[in-house]
């Protein structure tokens, strides 16, 4: 039996049995599937089970200094409260708050079988321009359901300091990226000085993702328009929606374009619609006012930068051993071209 970091299967086979109320647990299969700087993820399969029985169980990396309660029951308590909604989410099966377990909290939820797009769509899936337009309206519209969801009637009315949140997430970044300078950009200062001018006034608060994006969904393997779950609300908080729908557009580049700060080609496909329409649908699900989008693109490629020059920065410092950062720092420049753009163009 191995034992991944983290995840003893000697001591969460035990843990599964009793709280779960079933002995199929007692000695589990246990693998790591997701690692790095956020939060492990593990199957966790019972002993002689199919893959459907599997759950996941989440914890926080080893030896984190902030691996605390809080940051595994706030994730667990945002999905959890999500459970009744519109939006897909994993259900919830236990929360652990007890450290000694572990050595930090974790929760466990159901394993939701889906398709995880990264890089490129798996042969045959969404190989029409009618399916791949299916599959981003299905994206968009499980956002603009997030952002309709009344959080305080979900319990979740507490879940984060709202007012002032973008002159707050500005200040923020702009923090991060004067710590982590990898060298003097004052283009990159003069696009946050008129980000800290500029900031709109908040139409609704809603339940914010963080880093919502293709890849923190699971698709429907037979429906591309149905998405099966989101993942990922590490970042979760309440604040203001359209911050999501900035972060999203840097992660979209349409066709004609080849944008250095892309992170994936796959919405350069024929039947991927442009930002422009998908910023027209969101408008009509969510009935959120769209005439300050391009400020938002333009925090959201500002935030992006700086948290790639913090990468390019630590790296240099010999933090980053291990970890592949060649080409980040060429990613920067883009990012400012791209947020200026949007302020003096609105450009999407």
């Amino acid at each position: 039996m191995s034992t991944p970091a983290g995840a003893d299967p000697a001591v969460v086979g035990p843990y599964l049995a009793a709280v779960l109320n079933d002995e199929r647990w007692r000695s589990p299969r246990l693998e790591l599937i997701a690692a790095g700087m956020s939060n492990l993820t593990y199957v966790v399969t019972p002993d002689g089970g199919a893959p459907e029985d599997a759950v996941i169980l989440r914890r926080p990396p080893t030896g984190a200094v902030l691996a605390t309660a809080h940051d595994m029951a706030r994730e667990h308590r945002v999905i959890t409260a999500l459970g009744p909604t519109p939006v897909p989410v994993p259900r919830t099966l236990h929360l652990c708050t007890d450290e000694s377990v572990l050595g930090a909290p974790f929760y466990v939820m159901e394993r939701v079988i889906g398709l995880h797009v990264v890089d490129e769509l798996p042969p045959g899936y969404a190989d029409e321009p009618a399916r791949r337009r299916e599959l981003a309206e299905g994206l968009i519209d499980v956002l603009a359901d997030l952002h309709s969801v009344d959080h305080a009637a979900v319990g979740l009315g507490d879940f984060g300091r709202p007012e002032g949140f973008m002159a707050r997430q500005v200040r923020r970044w702009t923090t991060q990226w004067e710590a982590t300078r990898d060298r003097d950009r004052p283009d990159l200062d003069a696009l946050a000085a008129r980000l800290a001018e500029t900031v709109p006034a908040t139409q609704r608060t809603g339940i914010v993702h963080g880093d919502y994006r293709l890849d923190n969904c699971l698709l429907d393997p037979q429906t591309p328009g149905r998405i099966r779950a989101v993942l990922d609300w590490e970042m979760s908080t309440l604040g203001d929606p359209l911050a999501d729908l900035g972060m999203l557009f840097v992660y979209w580049p349409q066709a004609g374009e080849d944008r250095p700060v892309a992170l994936s080609p796959v919405t350069t496909l024929p039947g991927f619609p442009t930002r422009l329409q998908l910023a027209e649908r969101y408008a009509t699900r969510s009935g959120l006012d769209l005439a300050d989008l391009a400020w938002y693109v333009a925090f959201a490629y500002f935030k992006f930068a700086a948290i790639v020059a913090g990468i390019v920065a630590r790296s240099a410092a010999g933090a980053m051993a291990g970890k592949d950062t060649s080409g980040f720092a060429e990613r920067i420049d883009p990012c400012i071209r791209l947020g200026r753009a949007a302020l003096d163009d609105g450009a999407l």
